[in-house]
């Protein structure tokens, strides 16, 4: 995340969300975005008011959206083909021999 500090790129990375030190609002997307990944079709009107009440516009919150629901067409595609990224977890680019 551009310019985003170590308190919270670090947690992220690992897979912690909880440990992140994210803003209320920032907090409330991270969450909203869990929420459409394992189970869009529970949202309703009011989750998306909550991310109103914390200062998303609709735009952000429909971009939000549209970056899960690409980050999920990917991950299918990948998982149809059996594509793996070799180095998937690593904390670094491959290191080249």
């Amino acid at each position: 995340m551009q310019g985003a500090q170590d308190q919270v790129t670090g947690p992220l990375a690992a897979g912690d969300a909880a440990s992140a030190e994210l803003s209320r609002r920032e907090r409330a997307l991270l969450d909203f975005a869990k929420l459409v990944t394992e189970a869009a079709h529970q949202t309703t009107a009011t989750d998306v008011q909550a991310l109103r009440d914390t200062g998303w516009t609709d735009e952000q919150i429909a971009e939000a959206v549209y970056v899960v629901a690409m980050f999920a067409f990917f991950n299918r595609v990948a998982d149809a083909f059996g594509l793996q990224d070799p180095s998937y977890g690593d904390d670094g680019p491959p290191v080249q021999q």
